[in-house]
């Protein structure tokens, strides 16, 4: 069978009638909502063809027609009509996703986009690749306690309260922080490893002892950053949401590693997953929307949307779209501030 125009007219039709009101879609529906002007046997007939192509199913004997994923899937390459995006829009959102350090304008960008489509976001960032530590502060905060506080080229910001077995006078303290900054100012996160951390020890000489404690809470530290390259926000939005099943989407949101790694994985471009349709995306009912950005001219990271599977995909990947260009425009400048006042300095 081939796919002609009027069979294509009628899986579009179908699709947004299916979208819109969450009903199986019969030939009446069709010819009463959309310009296709042929008689009910037709549209049956054509309905009737898309199922045994498999782009239709009919979840009862005498209920109407709804997507697959097939479906869905040649409705979002070829057939839907997208909602673009206003200039006002564009503006509105340029604005709120503004920040003064990559981190805060990634944290922006997933509230907004959650605020934007009423759906679960993710982001999984790379900055950990671009990221070097800038400095890191050792405060007393009581007997044998001590604040540790780590700062990255990102504008990220972690801290750590380490319990030692006994008090540290203030030249220990001094030691430690001018020798810490000293070793690892400028290197990146991820080097942070057992290894380094093995030859840090060492090179604290006498002071080892003492001070190993507050060194083994600074690679800790590194382990946080590591770890915390995933964000999600409006979880709640998408609990919310009929026919997916709060379970799965807690369990699913909360295996880190698997999201990070589907995430990164994401190409070029706009990239669609139906729940259940992989291993990895477990949702039933459920699809995500993927798009990466990109900082100092690599992939920096994927955002991701999750919403039902009846989504409104012509209004939502505008968005995912737009956003991921703002998100590399904005990630670009801030990139270049931080190089002019490295330069000036």
């Amino acid at each position: 069978m081939n796919l002609d125009d009027r069979k294509l007219m009628v899986l579009s039709a179908v699709v947004d009638e299916y979208i819109k009101s969450g009903e199986p879609v019969g030939s009446k529906t069709i010819i009463t909502n959309s310009e296709i002007n042929v008689s009910s046997a037709t549209i049956r007939n054509d309905m009737s063809a898309l199922e045994k192509m498999g782009f239709l199913e009919q979840p009862h004997t005498s209920a109407g027609r709804v997507p697959t994923y097939l479906g869905y899937r040649l409705y979002i390459e070829k057939l839907m009509h997208p909602q673009l995006l206003t200039d006002e829009q564009k503006t509105q959102i340029d604005q709120m996703l503004q920040g003064t350090t990559a981190q805060s304008i990634l944290e922006n960008a997933v509230e907004v986009l959650s605020d934007a489509t009423q759906l679960a976001v993710i982001n999984a960032n790379n900055l950990l690749h671009f990221s070097v530590i800038t400095k890191v502060e050792v405060i007393p905060a009581g007997r044998k306690l001590y604040a540790l506080l780590m700062i990255t080229s990102t504008g990220s910001i972690k801290n750590k309260i380490c319990r030692l077995e006994f008090d540290l006078n203030h030249e220990q303290i001094q030691y430690f922080a001018d020798f810490i900054n000293k070793n690892l100012q400028g290197v990146n996160v991820e080097a942070l490893t057992p290894a380094k951390l093995q030859n840090l020890a060492v090179a604290l000489g006498s002071y080892m002892i003492a001070l190993s404690p507050l060194l083994y809470a600074v690679y800790e530290l590194g382990e946080e950053f590591v770890k915390n390259n995933i964000q999600v926000s409006g979880e709640q939005k998408l609990l919310t949401k009929e026919n997916l099943n709060s379970l799965e989407i807690v369990r699913f949101l909360n295996e880190k590693r698997e999201l990070s790694n589907l995430l990164f994985n994401a190409f070029s471009g706009i990239q669609v997953l139906f729940g259940k349709e992989n291993d990895t995306f477990t949702i039933e009912n459920s699809s995500m929307i993927l798009t990466p950005y990109q900082f100092g001219g690599e992939q920096g990271g994927s955002l991701g949307v999750i919403g039902p599977l009846r989504l409104d995909y012509a209004k939502v990947i505008p968005y995912m779209q737009y956003f991921s260009e703002s998100v590399t425009k904005l990630l670009a400048e801030v990139t270049d501030d931080e190089k002019n006042s490295e330069e000036e300095r």
